[in-house]
């Protein structure tokens, strides 16, 4: 994997953990105002699905060690 690819994935990597953390902010908020669980849910969904991707993209920067 060439240098610029592993770039364009680590600034994608840390757009996504920024995004992550707004949504676990964005829920704590709607978790305190009593908002729909409905709403809640989905956001929660939304963000398991960011985590999946960071883990995707953290796979591809970080090498498997065969022991």
């Amino acid at each position: 994997m060439s240098e610029q690819e592993q770039a364009g994935i680590r600034l994608e990597f840390a757009r996504l953990k920024q995004e992550h953390a707004d949504f676990d902010a964005a829920i704590d908020a709607m978790i305190a105002t009593g908002c729909d669980a409905l709403q809640i849910q989905r956001m929660k969904k939304k963000k398991l699905a960011i985590k999946d991707r960071l883990r995707d993209l953290e796979d591809k920067v970080i090498p498997d060690i065969i022991a």
